[in-house]
């Protein structure tokens, strides 16, 4: 595997959480918006969720940000290093 395969794996690893974050989020207005007007939309299961599916999405997404980052900065720095030579 090379890097731009690695690269582009954990590109798409991370949109992937990035839409599921972004549902988990719509699901979780929903559910606290039923919840104080009474209507049962799944608060009890979106809590239940939170720690085996939502927590781990979080901070594999935030890890990735930052390894997509550092990587980018990598990239900038070794095509800079090989201008010079």
């Amino acid at each position: 595997m090379t890097s731009s395969d690695f690269k582009r794996w954990l590109d798409n690893l991370l949109i992937a959480i990035v839409f599921l974050v972004f549902a988990g989020f719509i699901g979780f207005v929903f559910s606290v918006t039923g919840a104080f007007v009474g209507i049962p939309l799944g608060y009890k299961l979106w809590m239940r969720l939170w720690l085996p599916l939502f927590q781990p999405a979080l901070g594999i997404l935030m890890a990735g940000a930052l390894l997509i980052g550092v990587w980018g900065w990598w990239e900038k720095r070794r095509q800079g290093s090989e201008k010079i030579d």
